[in-house]
């Protein structure tokens, strides 16, 4: 569908999705989560890459230059990330909340779960202005 999109010129490149972060080397975190789709509700296994306040996914581990992305999150735009168990009851959940939407995933253990949730946590506060900006007030 994005294939279809970008060729009418609908869907962003993947240049754009990407902000120019190098994706396939020098990951702050990655790993395999388990992430429910945004339009059907099912889960799917998805290589996860945290970078410069970006996290990727993918349909493989093995990460290229050339590798197509299968989302991008920008985490400066994340309000909050925290266990989610009991909203999906599934163990291991979590969630990552903007503004517009909220994302769940799974991870394999709790360790795993908690280490995300905190690298997560780590680059919101490095990479957002989202509050910052919206609470400037010059009187």
């Amino acid at each position: 569908m994005n294939n279809l999109l970008s060729s009418l010129g609908l869907a962003p490149s993947q240049a754009d999705m990407t902000g120019g972060v190098e994706f396939w080397h020098g990951a702050e975190r990655c790993g395999w989560l388990m992430k429910q789709g945004d339009v059907i509700k099912t889960w799917r296994r998805r290589w996860f890459v945290l970078k410069e306040g970006r996290l990727f996914w993918f349909l493989s581990d093995k990460v290229t230059p050339s590798c197509q992305t299968r989302g991008v999150i920008d985490v400066g735009k994340c309000l909050s990330v925290k266990g989610a168990e009991d909203v999906i009851n599934k163990a291991h959940g979590f969630e990552l909340s903007t503004r517009a939407a909220t994302q769940y995933f799974i991870a394999g253990s709790g360790k795993e779960k908690e280490e995300w949730i905190n690298s997560i946590g780590r680059s919101i506060v490095r990479h957002s202005n989202s509050l910052v900006q919206d609470e400037v007030h010059d009187y």
